[in-house]
């Protein structure tokens, strides 16, 4: 499917799960819809399942958004014990996105779905009426079990996927490889079908070292090889060393469960010189999580980090601090200078980055999916340095692939069902809305209501007895035109409708 249409269905106001390889301009996507759906006046909350994949976007965790923290299930009386400000936020949502959506649970979802519609009070639609937005890539990163937590799934498994039923839009186009090779490789990979020559190809970029000249982050599989390597880059700088230490407030169990979501670590070693990486949005906006910069000096008085990032803003880095709270009760606390060091990063969290060249030690790959987040990060193989490859880091999930199979099927029967957008979105195209920020603009809300003078249920959803009628009005003949009328909506969205529930090939 083309990026245009997807916007299209988007805007139209349908749950959409916007997928695609690598490069295939997702978050571009996102962006654009994203845009305009707030020129409409609608309230869109951006969220991601990481904290670096929700910089990309300007948004927050999901995990934050909802107010489900590190919970692996809701606690009793959760709702009761939410925050007002966070209870406000989910009700004037009109637009839910989260981004990386592989990386998600199946449980964890369905946690969203049920604070959504206990919040909206609104218990018998999915995410309590709110439009939802997921983008992702099945093979890219699954989510991580850990020991101690529950055991989950991809969200395809989930009920809420299940009541959601997406829009599947799956984006056919290359934006971000301009190497027919590198590209031929990661569809391989995709495909179950990695080939000698690809293996060749990949190892021929094991003999050569990255040129003196050339900026290169280098990506581990494991976090002790991306510490050691920072530490190792941070002690060949010389000047005087500054050393923070965090502080803590709450039990050790509560802090260990908070220090997992915390990305500074609790000591943190800094010199002039130094790359860094922020891991918190700062309150004023001057550095977002995941934002780059190098230490240029330490303030005389305070001793805090001056970062130059590379947006060019020179920022002195205070400490900031993570709660794990439970209901209005804060359990936990960790302050600490919310940054990292950044010579070299995991490929965990490099996902969704797209780095002009990259050092890649693939040696000990541990789970399917990551050589290929790893290896689609640059643009070409020109730019891609390998330390070491091994099996796993060319395998991809089976589960994975029997998914995408399933995914790409119910897009192109979806790219019929919206076939009436694609001029819509051609036009758009020629003629992209300009703009301009205007005084006094209509709110979505506003234009609903304008919309409801001539349908009265436009963007309400679907009751189990309005369904029931329409089909049978649908069998005894009646006209599209006729059946607009009666159910009080635009002929596009009755067409979709009986295209659900009929299939593709009925005539309406």
């Amino acid at each position: 499917m083309k990026q245009a249409l997807a916007l299209e269905i988007m805007l139209s106001g349908e749950s959409v799960f916007l997928t695609g390889p690598a490069g295939s301009g997702k978050t571009f996507a996102l962006n654009q819809f994203i845009k305009l759906a707030k020129h409409d006046g609608r309230h869109v909350s951006v969220t991601a399942t990481t904290g670096l994949a929700a910089s990309h976007l300007g948004g927050t965790t999901i995990h934050s958004w909802s107010g489900i923290g590190v919970h692996d299930t809701l606690p009793p009386y959760f709702i009761d014990n939410l925050p007002k400000g966070r209870r406000e936020i989910i009700e004037k949502t009109d637009v839910l996105i989260i981004d990386e959506i592989s990386m998600m649970h199946d449980y964890r979802l369905d946690m969203v779905d049920e604070v959504c519609r206990l919040v909206r009070k609104e218990p018998d639609l999915p995410f309590g009426g709110i439009q939802v937005i997921l983008s992702g890539d099945f093979f890219q990163l699954p989510p991580v079990n850990r020991r101690d937590s529950r055991e989950g799934g991809f969200v395809v498994t989930s009920e809420a996927w299940r009541e959601l039923d997406p829009v599947i839009c799956y984006l056919s186009d290359q934006y971000r490889h301009d190497d027919d090779t590198l590209s031929a490789i990661l569809d391989a990979m995709r495909a179950q079908d990695v080939r000698r020559s690809h293996a060749e190809a990949l190892l021929e970029r094991a003999e050569i070292h990255p040129p003196a000249d050339v900026v290169f982050t280098e990506l581990h599989t494991m976090n002790i090889d991306v510490d050691t390597q920072n530490e190792t880059r941070l002690d060949e700088l010389e000047g005087d060393e500054m050393t923070f230490e965090q502080t803590t407030t709450g039990s050790a169990n509560y802090v260990e469960n908070l220090q997992r979501s915390v990305l500074a670590p609790a000591r943190l070693r800094l010199k002039t010189g130094a790359l860094v990486m922020a891991v918190k949005n700062s309150a004023d906006k001057k550095y977002f999580n995941g934002s780059i910069g190098t230490v240029v000096d330490f303030d005389p008085v305070t001793q805090y980090p001056i970062v130059e990032f590379l947006s060019g803003k020179e920022v002195t880095v205070s400490p900031d601090t993570w709660e794990l709270r439970d209901g209005d009760k804060k359990r936990a606390s960790i302050t600490q200078i919310p940054l990292r060091l950044a010579w070299a990063i995991t490929v965990h969290k490099s996902q969704g980055m797209t780095l002009d060249a990259a050092l890649i030690d693939l040696r000990k790959a541990f789970v399917e999916g990551m050589g290929y987040v790893a290896l689609s990060r640059v643009r070409s193989l020109d730019n891609l340095y390998l330390k070491g490859i091994n099996r796993m880091a060319l395998s991809i999930s089976n589960e994975a692939h029997a998914i995408d199979s399933t995914l790409r099927e119910k897009s192109s029967s979806d790219k019929k069902r919206f076939a009436h957008l694609e001029a819509q979105a051609e036009e758009r195209q020629k003629n992209p809305p300009v703009q301009t920020k205007k005084s006094g603009k209509k709110s979505w809300q506003d234009k609903i209501e304008k919309m409801r003078e001539t349908h009265p249920n436009a963007y309400k959803p679907w009751g189990t007895h309005d369904d029931s009628e329409l089909k049978q009005a649908f069998q005894n003949g009646e006209s599209v035109a006729n059946m607009s009328k009666q159910f009080g909506r635009h002929e596009g969205s009755i067409r979709a409708r009986l295209h659900k529930h009929f299939g593709e090939d009925v005539e309406v």
